[in-house]
């Protein structure tokens, strides 16, 4: 059973800074690509961020120069790194990760901006 568990959600006023993290736990061989997404209320779920195993990165238009991900692969973890926060980032935060070819999700932590 593989689990991933997020932490560092919160509230925080515009052009402050959050760090999220992701934990993957379990029955873990390897892992591929990891990455963010999130969902605002009334909208679809999109993505935020993407690394590989090998460390390249994708980011949404709307978050580049402002987020950074990163990962430890020894700890099977995840990192959001998020900069100068604006209201419309507003949203909750999923983990993503490819698990032997599964891909797995978080439950989700909430990102509150306010202006």
């Amino acid at each position: 059973q593989v689990q991933l568990v997020e932490s560092g959600g919160g509230l925080v006023q515009a052009g402050g800074s959050l760090r999220l993290s992701c934990a993957a736990s379990g029955s873990i061989f390897s892992i591929n690509a990891m990455g963010w997404y999130r969902q605002a209320p009334g909208k679809q779920r999109e993505l935020v961020a993407t690394i590989t195993s090998g460390g390249s990165t994708n980011y949404a238009t709307s978050v580049k120069g402002r987020f950074t991900i990163s990962r430890d692969n020894a700890k099977n973890t995840v990192f959001l790194q998020m900069n100068s926060l604006k209201p419309e980032d507003t949203a909750v935060y999923y983990c993503n990760a490819d698990i032997q070819w599964y891909a797995y999700w978080g439950q989700g932590t909430q990102v509150t901006v306010s202006s």
